[in-house]
């Protein structure tokens, strides 16, 4: 196996792309009917923390943009560095696919609790605040959880039951999809950190 036949494409991965997807999507709808769960006490905490943060990003200058790009991208970083550890370590291959739910429940309760918040104002509001970052953040994680899992099932079918194979160009395929992945966290960081307080600037009037 060489890196030039890493294939991830849709076509010859559907079945590992649409389980991921499926995987995420179940999360964001657990994540959005989680905020219906909440107590009181708890929607209302939550509540005055984003109105507070609402107050905070009226004043763009007051925000350090480039520490909160690099704490998206600590952030987002390792999130990806676990999923390709993970996959290294084949047993770890149910925690990228837990990973992947989680990430899923994280903006489904996002949109959700705008949702509650503000109704159609805040579904207005996450389509352009939430949506555009992750719309690199989800597909490369995604993506970086394919590859792991067919590391995974590579080390299982050709070193495991074959006894055959060598480990490192796979090895070496799924640690460049990882970095190609990073690049496009990088761009959601620079998103995050340098656009979207622009957005939330013309946005909050509105809807707060």
């Amino acid at each position: 196996m060489n890196i030039r036949i890493w294939n991830l494409s849709t076509r010859d991965n559907l079945n590992l792309y649409v389980f991921v997807g499926v995987l995420f999507a179940v999360g964001a709808v657990f994540g959005a009917l989680l905020v219906n769960a909440l107590t009181f006490e708890q929607q209302q905490e939550l509540a005055d923390r984003l109105l507070a943060y609402m107050n905070d990003v009226r004043h763009p200058n007051d925000l350090n943009n480039a520490a909160a790009f690099w704490d998206s991208f600590f952030f987002y970083g390792k999130w990806l560095g676990l999923i390709w550890l993970l996959g290294l370590s084949v047993i770890g291959l149910p925690a990228v696919l837990a990973l992947d739910f989680l990430k899923g429940v994280l903006i489904g309760f996002a949109v959700g609790m705008l949702v509650r918040q503000w109704a159609w104002k805040g579904l207005i509001f996450s389509l352009a605040t939430v949506a555009p970052q992750n719309a690199l953040v989800v597909p490369a994680l995604l993506i970086a959880s394919v590859s792991a899992a067919r590391f995974a099932y590579f080390v299982v079918r050709e070193r495991l039951f074959r006894r055959k194979g060598q480990l490192l160009p796979p090895f070496l395929a799924h640690t460049a999809v990882a970095f190609l992945m990073l690049l496009m966290l990088v761009c959601a960081s620079l998103y995050e950190a340098y656009v979207s307080p622009l957005l939330l600037e013309r946005l909050v009037p509105s809807v707060v």
